[in-house]
């Protein structure tokens, strides 16, 4: 199963990271990096149903590995991440540039799927489950057997994966996030997740959120434009 590194920017990262694409270039190097996907909030409304956020991150980084050993490595204090964020962000990076999460990454293939060129780019609708489930075993049970097949009837759905919380060691100074869950779904653009959002699968999937095991905190959505890079081995 891949391990994906979430760094969440602050709007300390949105005014150092001024070329997403710079950082892709910096990151050709680091060792065991399968993919790189930089993502910046789209202005605007894209889901009739939930406002824009407004404490939206200024960007979200996943970086994509293979196993967690080489992803460790690449996160010590002067290690190959860290190197690829200081030669790419424009004053460096702080402490207060971002939080970091290792997650596991759970990949389902849409009937829609296509493949996606270095610098392609896509719309991307991010979820956190940032709360805690009364039983997460149960929690993680019900989505995982209810959820995406809903979640794979969405018009138009080129990608979609869930994430679920793992530990692992870091030397980045970054402060760490902790959501229970994180879930994605990928479109060629904004107007296709619009659509998608507002079609009939989008209530079964209300319905069957409200079915789930109790659960408690805040489930923030975020509409993204992404940029994909470091494809070279998919």
């Amino acid at each position: 199963m891949q391990v994906c590194l979430f760094l969440i920017g602050t709007s300390d990262a949105r005014q150092s990271l001024t070329d997403p694409r710079a950082l892709l270039r910096a990151t050709t190097q680091v060792a065991g990096l399968r993919k790189l996907i930089v993502h910046e909030p789209i202005a605007g409304q894209v889901d009739a149903r939930i406002a824009p956020a407004a404490d939206a991150p200024s960007c979200v980084l996943q970086w994509y590995f293979d196993e967690l050993e080489p992803l460790e490595a690449a996160l010590e204090p002067d290690g190959a991440i860290a190197h690829a964020l200081h030669s790419a962000m424009r004053a460096g990076f702080s402490p207060q540039s971002f939080s970091q999460q290792v997650m596991a990454v759970r990949i389902f293939a849409p009937p829609q799927a296509a493949s996606v060129e270095d610098n392609a780019q896509r719309c991307t609708y991010l979820v956190a489950y940032e709360g805690v489930a009364q039983d997460f075993n149960a929690w993680l049970t019900h989505y995982l057997a209810h959820h995406p097949p809903l979640m794979l009837q969405l018009p138009a759905l080129r990608e979609m994966e869930i994430y679920t919380r793992i530990d692992s060691r870091s030397g980045l100074p970054f402060a760490r996030a902790s959501a229970m869950q994180r879930n994605k779904i990928v479109f060629d653009d904004a107007s296709a997740l619009t659509d998608a959002l507002a079609s009939p699968v989008r209530d079964a999937m209300r319905r069957d959120f409200h079915a789930l095991p109790p659960y408690s905190g805040a489930t923030p959505h975020f509409a993204m434009r992404s940029i994909y890079g470091n494809l070279a081995a998919y």
